[in-house]
């Protein structure tokens, strides 16, 4: 496949990798406590013969075999959000409690911004910063399906987001996406080196300002939904050197299978500490691609 060739001497099982990214992405949606629980829900999708599988990593999750889950009146109501499996990760890792001041830096659409709100049981500040204004819409709508009641909605460039002090800040940054092939099989046809160099230049600010922003003692996390390592391990090490006393800490979510993150990419060195960082690929999960880093400011 165009663009994916590159990785072949840091994907393990190539083979399998490339086929898995042949292949539809699962459907998949997580249940929203704001508004009911696991068991409740799924007695009522079992009951109207809507076929459903838990996740074997979350509790949370499930596997919906339908062409059309948005359709379901669940959803409507809220009382599921349809979410792709990998991207519920960057929460989980994150790990925001109630009553702390957590932001999200670019957080249209809204999925992980609604399962943030659903950890912090609508409690604490939540603030969902996304500069589009053509996002903002979407973000709104699935803030208030989901009963979102402790978020703010802000349109900050989060590359100069107002100071402020935060216990956690999400940065799932714009990238090229594509880990997201699965589901869009174009979005490797537009990758190229340059675009990917393009989106560094903003992704790098961006989590710079976002470490700045984080208290001490406060988490940083970082992803995208891409395999190129200009957006991922260069974007890490950059902004490491940029701001003092903030190191890694090793990303472990249990029951998905990982790869580290990468010390070297064609001659540029991240350095060991990157191994911290996880890689998802959609061969061992049967997910979409992912990347994620977690910094603790000291």
């Amino acid at each position: 496949m165009d663009g994916l060739e590159r990785y072949r001497d840091i994907v393990p099982e190539f083979g399998s990798f490339l086929e898995a990214m042949s292949r539809s992405l699962p459907v998949t949606a997580r249940i929203n406590t704001l508004k009911t629980d696991r068991d409740r829900l799924i007695f009522r999708l079992t009951a109207a013969k809507v076929p459903c599988r838990p996740f074997s990593w979350y509790d949370l999750g499930l596997k919906l075999e339908l062409e059309k889950p948005g359709n379901l009146i669940e959803n409507l109501m809220g009382h599921i959000h349809v979410q792709e499996e990998i991207s519920m990760v960057s929460p989980i890792v994150l790990d925001p409690k109630p009553e702390e001041r957590v932001l999200d830096m670019c957080a249209a659409p809204g999925s992980k911004t609604t399962q943030i709100a659903s950890m912090m049981e609508n409690r604490g500040l939540l603030v969902a910063n996304d500069p589009a204004n053509t996002r903002v819409a979407s973000l709104r709508s699935n803030c208030e399906r989901a009963g979102a009641i402790n978020v703010v909605v802000t349109r900050y460039d989060g590359r100069r987001f107002p100071s402020q002090k935060f216990d956690r800040v999400l940065v799932d940054a714009p990238c090229t996406g594509q880990g997201m092939a699965r589901k869009d099989l174009s979005v490797l046809g537009r990758w190229s080196l340059k675009r990917s160099l393009g989106l560094q230049r903003l992704q790098r600010p961006l989590l710079k300002r976002a470490m700045e922003l984080a208290k001490p003692g406060g988490t940083v996390v970082y992803s995208t939904c891409t395999f190129a390592p200009e957006e991922n391990e260069a974007v890490v090490s950059w902004a490491l050197d940029q701001v003092r006393r903030v190191r890694l800490e090793k990303v472990l979510v249990k029951g998905l299978e990982s790869c580290p993150g990468l010390v070297e990419w064609n001659g540029s060195l991240f350095g060991d500490e990157m191994e911290k960082c996880a890689r998802y690929y959609p061969h061992q999960n049967d997910t979409g691609g992912f990347f994620v880093a977690k910094l603790i400011k000291e």
